[in-house]
């Protein structure tokens, strides 16, 4: 009897954990469950589909220069963790989703450790808007990638690093079960009540240097509008301290951890305040407006602004070449300004519409549509190993 494709899966946030769930979902169709094992490194929805991780991500999620040198130490202990695993485990492959700087880090000990094992990264570092030098150390760290963004393969064919694009699973994101009624009984709201989403991150990092001004903003409109119904869908990452800052706000606030109910929330929201990330393509592809928030450390963002190419962080916006959703980020995240972006859009349903309209015209050029990622994702791997491991 051939033993089952033990598969690592590492993923390090809670965007990575989906992408591993998502391609452990899709393994197991094309193979079945009794052919395919799997181990490594991952968060909630990863855990739904059979791997068991050693340590909470929350640990790893982690951005910003300063940021990353302070938790240096705690990140090279999860590091050895996970080296252990692999070295205990024995995968037949290992695929390191997105989160460079441990991912490239754990590539680099895994070939010295089993120069055999088959290196696959999933998700590109974003070389087409800074640090180009970044493809060529991928290149001589992994053995194959799978890419999210049509953008990439140019710079990696230039490396002699094979690739495949596979799709963005954020783009693949279904929403047509949504259902904003069921949201708004499971919660006691009218069937006409405006509602806010307010998404403040999947990092502690974020929540600390972003919310802050979101809350200041969410006081604000409540103090115009009674009426406004907060909702906080939270990031499993994350989900314990959310509710924690959310328990001490003057006013209620209803956090979603149900991934249905979160589901509901973006398609029942009539604007969202979003912390930059994969949500904002999420709550595009459900039809909510938005304003977008960001904040790093002063040293990072001053180093991506002399090496970050693009005008805006939001991936629809640099598709669609313009500032579809407005973007307030770093000394310009303050909630009086954040407030009269969300106020003019709570009270103005044809600006909601154009918005709705644009962001849904810039995913047609980001690539909605195409076929399942998770399941390209999963047919690209299978392939590369029939070459790498011919005789298995």
């Amino acid at each position: 009897m051939t033993r089952p494709l033990t598969v690592m899966l590492v993923a390090a946030e809670a965007s990575g954990d989906a992408l591993g769930a998502g391609l452990a979902k899709a393994l197991k169709r094309r193979l079945g469950d009794d052919a395919v094992n799997f181990v490594g490194v991952g968060g909630a929805k990863m855990a739904a589909e059979g791997v068991d991780s050693p340590f909470d991500i929350a640990q790893l999620s982690i951005i910003g220069i300063v940021e990353s040198l302070r938790a240096y130490p705690r990140a090279m202990a999860r590091l050895k963790d996970t080296l252990a695993l692999a070295q205990r485990e024995k995968p037949d492959v290992a695929v390191l989703i997105d989160s460079w700087g441990f991912n490239i880090r754990l590539a680099q000990a895994l070939r010295r450790q089993r120069p055999d094992l088959p290196l696959v990264k999933y998700v590109a570092p974003q070389v087409w808007a800074y640090r180009a030098g970044r493809a060529r150390s991928l290149a001589k760290a992994v053995d194959f990638l799978l890419s999210i963004q049509p953008m990439d393969k140019p710079f990696f064919d230039k490396t002699g690093l094979e690739s495949v694009f596979v799709g963005n699973s954020a783009l693949a994101r279904d929403f047509s079960k949504a259902e904003p009624a069921r949201l708004r009984g499971a919660i006691g709201l009218s069937a006409d009540q405006p509602i806010l989403l307010v998404l403040p991150g999947s990092r502690p990092s974020e929540i600390e240097r972003v919310m802050p001004a979101f809350e200041d903003a969410v006081r604000r409109l409540k103090a115009d509008r009674p009426n406004l119904a907060v909702v906080v869908p939270a990031a499993s990452t994350v989900a314990d301290v959310v509710k924690a800052r959310v328990a001490g706000w003057p006013f209620r606030a209803h956090v979603i951890e149900d991934e249905a109910l979160k589901d509901d929330a973006m398609a029942a929201g009539t604007v969202a305040l979003a912390c930059s990330g994969t949500v904002t393509t999420e709550l595009a592809l459900a039809g909510c407006p938005m304003v977008v928030g960001y904040r790093t450390g002063a040293v990072t963002y001053g180093l991506l602004k002399l090496l970050f190419k693009p005008r805006w962080v939001t991936l629809f916006n640099i598709a669609a070449g313009k500032a579809v959703a407005p973007e307030y980020l770093q000394k310009a995240l303050q909630g009086q300004a954040l407030a009269k972006a969300i106020a003019v859009r709570l009270d103005d349903a044809d600006l909601r519409a154009r918005q709705i309209a644009e962001q849904s015209a810039a995913l047609e050029r980001m690539g909605r549509g195409m076929p399942d990622p998770s399941e390209a994702a999963a047919e690209a791997l299978l392939a590369f190993l029939a070459k790498a491991r011919p005789a298995t």
